[in-house]
């Protein structure tokens, strides 16, 4: 079980072989758990993380991992991304959070980072698409600055949701 103190010793590094499948199943059982998505929604993610590696540029896009525990065992709490949308914006990218990690500012933390990432990158804008049903993933980012800019009902991965699109100023 994960507590305050074990997240205070969490640590944010940057990705590595193993953790892109680790992030597409992630995303796939817990959202699947948690809201009843389909395993379309692990696809959509594979195909997200697939271009991720495929067109990585390290001085523009970077995949946070946040974990805990020493070099011979590591745990992995949560991953956000940023992704380049083009010159002046970036995207902000397949957030998530372990359930045992959540509310001990883990979250927080990875979105904080990329927003650093994406400012000290050269971008002006960060954005951001999520579902209204994420609740908590939506507080942070209305902590963060970012403004709601759009909706549109969508039938994806099993279910009627309603698509949101965010965004801030860096």
């Amino acid at each position: 079980m994960t507590n305050q103190a074990d997240t205070a010793a969490a640590r944010l590094r940057t990705h590595q072989p193993g953790d892109i499948g680790w992030v597409i199943s992630q995303h796939g059982e817990i959202y699947a758990r948690e809201y009843g998505w389909d395993i379309r929604f692990e696809s959509f993610v594979a195909r997200i993380a697939a271009d991720f590696v495929d067109h990585f540029d390290a001085a523009r896009e970077v995949c946070y991992l946040a974990v805990r525990g020493d070099g011979t065992h590591e745990e992995r709490l949560g991953c956000a991304f940023v992704v380049r949308q083009d010159d002046a914006v970036a995207k902000l990218r397949m957030v998530i959070v372990r359930p045992e990690a959540r509310g001990l500012g883990v979250g927080k933390r990875l979105v904080r980072a990329c927003i650093d990432f994406a400012r000290n990158a050269g971008y002006t804008r960060m954005t951001l698409w999520t579902n209204d049903v994420l609740h908590a993933a939506r507080a942070i980012y209305i902590a963060e600055g970012f403004t709601l800019v759009a909706e549109e009902r969508h039938h994806s991965f099993g279910l009627d949701l309603v698509g949101q699109h965010w965004e801030r100023a860096l």
